[in-house]
């Protein structure tokens, strides 16, 4: 099995939809359009959740990297 880094995961999660955990107990999930190396994060159709479900719509969004605790892939 071929070692995995970060940045592989986070390229193979691009074009795809994540689940997004900030500080603040905040959660968006989108459509991971790109990211840097400060893990700053692009989201498109992006959506707030609470407690699973969608608070608001949010569009394009630009997360800042050190507000970012996880990056999962997201069914939704």
């Amino acid at each position: 099995m071929a070692e995995k880094r970060p940045f592989d995961i986070l390229n193979n999660s691009l074009n795809g939809n994540v689940l997004v955990k900030l500080k603040g107990d905040v959660e968006v999930r989108g459509t991971l359009a790109s990211f840097d190396v400060h893990m700053n994060l692009v989201i498109e159709n992006g959506e707030e959740l609470k407690n699973g479900q969608m608070t608001r719509k949010l569009g394009t969004v630009l997360l800042r990297g050190d507000t970012v605790v996880f990056v999962s892939p997201s069914n939704a």
